[in-house]
């Protein structure tokens, strides 16, 4: 499990995990140069748009949409602990793909390249995040893809500054985020009892 630096790991570890196996394609000299694969959040989203439309940079963004508690594990081992610890904080990361670029075939073909590197590798294990979240040995985070409708994604488009670009959806699960103080190996006092006697005078 991780500190609370592990959404940031986990996007910046994608991100050069997806660069690092851009550049090492083997199909690289046929892939388009120069691409990059950039995390962004919502603000660089409206300050970058009118700028980066205009010299045309060619990248991938990584952009977290929504963050939620992952439904199973949200009490998972509540009930058994006896020493009432705090449960970690489980959560699954909702990340869109998006790819910018005003060459048609650029678009077409690095999404296509994205989407196969995803299917054929959609697992980050503790080699691959960096070392800034304290991942455990044992942690591992899944990409799945998202079924967004159509809606879904121009609700989520119409709620950011740019024009729509081309874009897919993920969900990495499951974070996990360890809690930082350390409760007392007692249970908490639920019930009090006073006694009282009189005193012999």
């Amino acid at each position: 499990m991780a500190n609370v630096f592990a959404l940031r790991s986990l996007v910046a570890s994608l991100a050069t995990t997806l660069s690092n196996a851009y550049e090492t394609s083997p199909q690289k000299a046929d892939l388009p140069t120069g691409f990059a694969f950039e995390p962004i959040s919502s603000g660089q989203l409206a300050m970058d748009d009118a700028k980066d439309t205009a010299k045309d940079t060619d990248k991938v963004t990584l952009f977290v949409h929504r963050v939620g508690m992952n439904p199973h594990l949200r009490t998972s081992g509540r009930a058994l602990d006896r020493d009432m610890a705090p449960l970690p904080l489980s959560l699954d990361v909702h990340l869109l793909f998006s790819v910018w670029t005003n060459v048609p075939e650029y678009e077409l073909t690095i999404l296509a390249w994205l989407m196969r590197e995803l299917h054929l590798h959609p697992i980050l294990d503790s080699a691959s995040l960096s070392t800034d979240a304290s991942w455990g040995p044992d942690d591992v985070v899944q990409l799945i893809p998202e079924e967004l409708t159509t809606e879904d994604m121009m609700r989520l488009w119409d709620a950011l500054t740019p024009s729509y670009r081309l874009s897919v959806s993920y969900i990495a699960r499951v974070v996990r985020i360890d809690p930082d103080r350390q409760l007392s190996r007692f249970p908490p006092v639920v019930a009090m009892r006073f006694d009282y006697e009189e005193s012999a005078r």
